[in-house]
């Protein structure tokens, strides 16, 4: 979240905390500290200060304040804008609930929106759109199929996975809970439909219309997959086909939240719990998402499918005919 453009309202602090952005910024974030601290002093009701400071202290090496100023924060930002259950629950200040932070996400994007493309593909090795379309390719491919009649692109961003989608999708709707996304993504054309709501929101309005759904880099900030996966089968047509991403760890844990907050989902895990929802798995595999700070960031990409006779329903015909006889 760039806290800078939330103005304290007081002159004096806003200038402080201008200053101490930019000391931060050359490396000096203890300084940083200090005169968010000032201006703090000032306007000892501004979130956007308390986020500051406690992004700053976290920077210097300071957790027991970036602690308490996320505690502060957290009292004073009742919609949750600012994020600060999650950055208290990577320091374990806070259980983390392993659910979406709506009000984070949707303020973090509207955000991002106008640099999002710039950033992530020129700078961080966007390659998520391309991987899963790959995949999606192949399977198309196996399945003698050469378009979708419907698509779902979940969390569509500024199209990045709708333009690989267009050519094979009859009806094409996009999905993002940021309102400043949709702008962006609705000047180039790019989807038949375009919707502002939640993912699971939108899934669970919805019942067996879609021959493909869409989630690139999307589940990384909503934590646990049952959520998804549940309102996911429904609103899939039977031998619909679901492909998206997810940030990947080794571990034993089905999901942590890691301190870029975003989540990280087990590779066993998820495989367990696509199973477990009753999806086929197509394709499972590991590959490097994007680079943060010059380091990968390896992930799972999952091509799944709904099967095409529903086994719950054919047992329990099977069990009605059992009685019968």
């Amino acid at each position: 979240m760039n806290t800078a453009s939330f103005s304290s309202g007081d002159v004096l602090a806003d200038r402080r905390a201008n200053y101490a952005r930019a000391l931060a910024e050359s490396g000096d974030p203890a300084a940083a500290v200090d005169l968010m601290e000032q201006a703090l002093e000032l306007v000892p009701e501004w979130a956007g200060g308390w986020d500051m400071l406690g992004s700053y202290a976290e920077a210097a090496g300071n957790v027991s304040v970036a602690i308490s100023a996320w505690r502060r924060l957290e009292a004073l930002d009742d919609e949750g804008v600012f994020g600060a259950k999650l950055k208290l629950a990577v320091h374990n200040a806070k259980p983390a609930d392993h659910g979406t932070a709506i009000s984070y996400v949707e303020a973090l994007f509207d955000q991002y929106a106008p640099r999002f493309e710039d950033s992530l593909v020129g700078k961080l090795g966007y390659r998520v759109p391309d991987l899963l379309d790959e995949l999606v390719n192949e399977e198309m491919a196996r399945l003698g199929v050469s378009h979708f009649d419907k698509a779902l692109d979940l969390g569509c961003g500024t199209g990045l996975m709708g333009e690989k989608l267009r050519p094979k999708v009859t009806h094409l709707e996009g999905i993002d809970i940021s309102a400043a996304m949709i702008a962006e993504t609705a000047r180039k054309g790019i989807y038949d439909a375009l919707h502002k709501a939640e993912l699971v929101a939108a899934l669970n309005a919805r019942r067996a219309d879609a021959d493909l759904v869409t989630a690139a880099d999307v589940l990384i900030y909503c934590g646990a997959l049952q959520p998804f996966l549940t309102a996911l089968m429904p609103a899939l047509k039977a031998g619909g086909l679901v492909a998206f991403s997810l940030e990947a760890h080794d571990g034993e844990e089905a999901v942590f939240l890691r301190p870029s907050l975003r989540y990280a989902h087990g590779v066993a895990a998820t495989r367990d719990a696509l199973i477990v929802a009753g999806l086929e798995v197509v394709r499972f595999e590991t590959a490097v998402l994007r680079y943060d700070r010059g380091q990968p960031i390896n992930g799972i990409l999952v091509v799944a499918r709904k099967p095409a006779v529903d086994l719950s329903a054919a047992n329990d015909h099977d069990n009605d005919g059992d009685v019968a006889a």
